[in-house]
């Protein structure tokens, strides 16, 4: 039996990550705002130290897996700043809280979430992405918060996109640990929040049409990115370090499908 922790439990991707683990036999500790194990709000630094606290106890610091999939998505009055908390410090600094007992564990896993919001919505802003990556959680509020009412609609890409940025740019660090570091970056997925975002006046257009542009011509089910992170967590996925996979019913290829691979032009 391993032992993983996962953020967002309650609900949603997370619940079903969580439902998959404990039906193997692994134990979770779930963290959410309620309805967990855990509970913490990781839109603050306070919130997310305790959380890191509490996962180290109850792991008694050693943890087989980290599954950070917490996060909110654009919806009408909600703060740009908000998602940039929540949807990548509230990932990136829990993990780097539990690297310890991540590393203690001798071989772990770890799969964030970012989104095909990267690669099919355009123009959203690198400088904020850059922001995060770099760990200031007040500039990139800064740039979030500068784009008013559409501040939630561009941090969501942006942050995905630095979930992203941080897994492909830390694996080989991680690694050297024995902790492999990959995200998945899932379509629209029939959870209460997408639910919830149809019938949003900010969002809900562009994901129906999103949803209509989708090949295989649905939304994806929570259990099918269940099955994914289930197979990234296990040893037969022992040699994926570093990679983003996208898991989005065809839309990423549809949209950008001879994007990459791409050349790779070594600077003079």
């Amino acid at each position: 039996m391993s032992t993983f922790a996962v953020t967002g439990s309650a609900s949603g991707i997370g619940a079903a990550v969580s439902a998959h683990l404990g039906a193997a036999g692994h134990r979770v500790i779930g963290v959410d705002l309620r309805d967990a194990e855990v509970t913490a709000d990781l839109g603050t630094g306070d919130g997310r130290a305790h959380a890191v606290a509490e996962i180290i106890r109850l792991s008694g610091g050693r943890l087989d897996g980290f599954l950070p999939f917490a996060g909110v998505a654009a919806a009408t009055g909600r703060p740009g700043g908000l998602l940039v908390s929540v949807n990548y410090f509230g990932a990136v600094e829990l993990l780097e809280g539990v690297r310890p007992s991540l590393r203690a564990a001798g071989s772990a896993s770890v799969v964030l979430v970012s989104s095909n919001s990267t690669t099919t919505q355009p123009g959203w802003p690198v400088e904020l992405a850059d922001a995060c990556l770099a760990g200031d959680e007040q500039r990139a509020r800064g740039i979030a918060e500068s784009f008013g009412d559409l501040g939630a609609i561009q941090a969501y890409p942006a942050t995905k996109a630095a979930l992203a940025w941080y897994a492909r740019t830390r694996s080989a660090e991680y690694i050297k640990e024995g902790i492999r570091l990959n995200a998945i970056a899932p379509g629209i997925i029939d959870t209460p929040m997408t639910r919830e975002g149809a019938d949003d006046a900010l969002i809900g257009e562009g994901m129906k049409g999103f949803l209509a542009a989708t090949p295989i011509g649905r939304a994806g089910r929570p259990e099918e990115i269940a099955e994914l992170v289930g197979f990234l967590l296990s040893d037969r996925a022992g040699f994926f370090v570093g990679s983003v996979l996208f898991c989005d019913g065809g839309i990423d290829a549809a949209f950008r499908g001879r994007d990459w691979p791409a050349v790779w032009q070594i600077p003079q």
